[in-house]
């Protein structure tokens, strides 16, 4: 099959075109994603070639079209919100985890809110305090939600359209770090599969679990490994919430290591549950301690070697793993 180069922009801007263009019930709305194209410009042109009504601007009060969005769910649309930045979440928390997520439970099964969110988080472009966030956990830990991470080319593709099928609220974390990265792009048929992590490399000698930004930083790191006799299994877990245990665990029982990579800080982490889950379920299966590689435990600072030192690098995947392994 063909494939073509794209920027992880294009790819996100590609799947929305696509779910506005088959389903007239679905429509984006959120802060600037009409007339100034979106804050990062996944947006741009969506307006001229959907209309208003499709490609809605919104006031400043993410609480407030974030409600919208919600109601507009329960009235049988299928809406896209846009939270700019994950900071700005905190505003609609709320109604992401009082409303969204325990509507079905509350109503006792009748009322199902297909609503999907999706936000730019992630460390990097030295946004500082104010908008580098890998919060991820904090969306992870809420029950009735599905929480999605969007850590590669294909899923920035192909990861919006089975988001919209789900009856139930999806949340989804796109990288601003990443917009302008190109890659090749697969052709996928049948769009993939949202229930389950995916095994972005093949490996025998330790399993990297990782999500988000640590993916193609794991497979930066898996290479190098390799060309020092270390097959590393890069893990994608792809949903942050239900975990795909399955996956996770047949990864590390095949290689009986296991390093686990995020941006967010190691305490109440998505690595910490992913470390419980293993020792619960296959600890006899471990020829080494479960690891962690993680963000440093401080709000993220501006100058760019110090936002770079704040989390997990390639060099340092590398020196760890090669730590774990006692290889020279």
């Amino acid at each position: 099959m063909a494939t073509s180069l794209i920027t992880y922009r294009e790819c996100l801007k590609q799947a929305i075109r696509e779910a506005l263009q088959g389903d007239e019930r679905v429509f984006l709305m959120g802060e600037d994603v009409g007339h100034y194209g979106g804050a990062f410009a996944v947006s741009k042109g969506l307006l001229q070639e959907f209309g208003p009504e499709r490609i809605m601007d919104t006031p400043l009060s993410e609480a407030g079209f974030t409600g919208a969005g919600i109601g507009a769910a329960l009235g049988g649309m299928r809406p896209i919100v846009e939270i700019m930045t994950i900071n700005f979440s905190l505003l609609a928390l709320d109604q992401i985890a009082n409303n969204a997520a325990t509507l079905l439970h509350m109503s006792g099964g009748q009322l199902n809110v297909p609503l999907v969110i999706r936000m730019s988080a992630g460390i990097g472009r030295q946004l500082a305090a104010q908008h580098s966030h890998s919060w991820e956990p904090l969306f992870a830990h809420l029950p009735g939600l599905r929480v999605l991470s969007v850590g590669t080319h294909e899923d920035a593709r192909y990861m919006l359209a089975p988001a919209l099928l789900d009856p139930d609220p999806v949340i989804i974390f796109e990288y601003t770090s990443m917009l302008n990265l190109e890659q090749e792009l697969q052709p996928v048929e049948g769009g993939v599969d949202i229930s389950k992590a995916k095994i972005r490399r093949e490996g025998k000698d330790i399993s990297i679990i990782t999500y988000g930004t640590g993916v193609y930083k794991a497979l930066e790191a898996a290479a190098e490994l390799a060309a020092a006799g270390i097959e590393a299994e890069v893990v994608d877990l792809r949903v942050l919430r239900p975990l795909d245990d399955e996956t996770i665990l047949a990864s590390v029982t095949k290689t009986s290591r296991a390093i686990i990579v995020e941006d967010a800080s190691r305490s109440v982490s998505v690595s910490s549950e992913v470390s419980a889950r293993i020792t619960e379920n296959c600890f006899y299966d471990l020829d080494a301690p479960v690891q962690r590689l993680c963000g440093a435990e401080v709000p993220i600072p501006y100058p760019k070697h110090l936002e770079d030192a704040a989390v997990p690098q390639p060099a340092q995947i590398v020196s760890a793993i090669k730590k774990l392994l006692q290889h020279a």
